[in-house]
């Protein structure tokens, strides 16, 4: 006899009814880490640039926190779903029949995920490499703690590049012309720097 653990399969319906903020990994209902101050202030930095030159150049969409992407997973059993703190769509890419008040049951162009410190790196990882097989353009992994940024690319050129302080992120196969740097992101005001 094992001690294995029966876990039944979680529908859209079922994730639709959830009350709390949770993520599908590998077919796991994972709660969300609870996000602070810093967390939504360089959520904000990166939204503030990104989102006017959407709009201005007529990209796609850009969503801030909370928009949930089912990541091809079948609607009556979520292998995935994931909820990234910025994601953005290409307008090629938003599907025509989509009903907007559900969750996209796709995956997003971009994925930035921006690291708290009660995320699991285990689950992180495992979500950066899904979002990418599935065929998420770049993923953006933002670490507070040391200020950096980590970027993934579907196309592995590179397979991984790392911004450090004062650089700027080569942004220009998803937004062209836009400048964003690192100090634009983890710009804080005074009483957040501790």
């Amino acid at each position: 006899m094992t001690d294995e653990v029966q876990t039944q399969p979680i529908s859209l319906d079922d994730l639709i009814a959830m009350r709390e903020r949770v993520e599908i990994i590998n077919g796991e209902i994972v709660e969300m880490a609870a996000a602070g101050a810093i967390h939504q202030i360089i959520g904000s930095n990166i939204f503030v640039v990104v989102h006017p030159l959407v709009i201005e150049k007529q990209l796609g969409a850009v969503f801030y926190d909370g928009m949930t992407f089912l990541m091809h997973s079948p609607a009556r059993r979520l292998k995935d779903s994931f909820v990234p703190d910025i994601s953005f769509i290409r307008n090629e890419n938003i599907p025509v029949n989509w009903d907007p008040n559900k969750p996209h049951p796709g995956v997003p162009d971009l994925a930035i995920e921006i690291v708290s410190p009660g995320d699991d790196p285990d689950d992180l990882q495992t979500k950066r490499k899904t979002y990418l097989a599935k065929g998420t353009e770049q993923v953006w992994i933002i670490y507070p703690q040391t200020r950096e940024v980590h970027q993934f690319r579907r196309d592995n050129n590179p397979e991984i590049r790392i911004y450090k302080e004062g650089e700027k992120l080569d942004c220009e196969a998803l937004f062209p012309g836009l400048v964003l740097t690192t100090d634009m992101i983890f710009n804080l005001p005074a009483w957040a720097i501790k």
